[in-house]
């Protein structure tokens, strides 16, 4: 049988993609966590309804998306509304079910940092910020990020939290009054974090040929493994096929297969 090669990054999509249900609303933006948003569609969830915070709702774009303003996300899509609309009316009153993130550190609470490196009065680095992202990990049912497993990505603490896990731990949340469901799910190059009972992420599966030992040495504090760990199901060639040839043809967001 030939093997079959993806990169890191179809790894991440394909494997995000299978977390999301048939039926789900997820609030989703450009980059990889378009693609697997669209392969959820075209596989096992069908009736998934994706809506963009520039005001789309149940978004069927015929192209792949290079912004959240993109005009291909208008055509064939079931209502177009206010910013306000989206946020107010439907993230904020518990109609979204997954929030897809994204920044450049997340730590053991699953909190979120995309603003600064390095302390926020002086920065080395300046990253994009928040966008609608706090809002996102505040309301939504439940939230997944995708990131390559890196231990400067992975610190024990975030420099500056920009969207907030389960913040300090057990409890945190409900304190602060958010209501949603906070970060569930880290897919990563390696495997997969999940909270404990005390909102700390810890590692619950891992990729075919990874080992615990690569997830703890990638990650900036001393990682727990559960009990009973999951090896996640092979990369199958109908989901490369479809993000290959239907949805980022010219790999725009996809890096060629090693």
């Amino acid at each position: 049988m030939t093997e079959i090669k993806y990169s890191a990054a179809e790894l991440m999509i394909v494997n995000a993609a299978r977390l999301l249900k048939d039926g789900d609303v997820v609030f989703v933006g450009v980059g990889q966590p378009n693609l697997a948003c669209n392969l959820a569609k075209r596989t096992h969830a069908p009736n998934l309804v994706m809506i963009y915070e520039a005001g789309v709702i149940g978004a069927e774009p015929e192209r792949l998306p290079l912004s959240i303003g993109d005009p291909t996300l208008v055509s064939g899509s079931l209502s177009v509304v206010s910013m306000y609309d989206i946020f107010a009316n439907y993230l904020q009153r518990g109609n979204v079910d997954v929030g897809f993130m994204g920044g450049a550190q997340i730590d053991k609470h699953g909190n979120i940092n995309a603003t600064v490196i390095g302390g926020y009065e002086h920065p080395k680095v300046r990253l994009p910020g928040s966008g609608g992202s706090q809002e996102i990990a505040a309301w939504a049912n439940r939230c997944y990020i995708m990131t390559p497993h890196q231990k400067r990505r992975f610190p024990e603490k975030v420099e500056f939290m920009t969207s907030a896990g389960f913040i300090s731990g057990k409890g945190a949340r409900e304190e602060a009054g958010l209501r949603g469901g906070g970060m569930v799910g880290v897919v990563t190059d390696i495997g997969m974090l999940e909270p404990d009972e005390n909102g700390e992420m810890i590692l619950t599966a891992l990729h075919p040929g990874k080992t615990v030992e690569d997830a703890k040495a990638n990650t900036g504090w001393d990682l727990k493994v559960a009990e009973q760990i999951r090896v996640t199901k092979p990369v199958t060639k109908k989901e490369l096929n479809i993000l290959r040839k239907e949805l980022d043809p010219t790999g725009i967001y996809l890096k060629s297969a090693g």
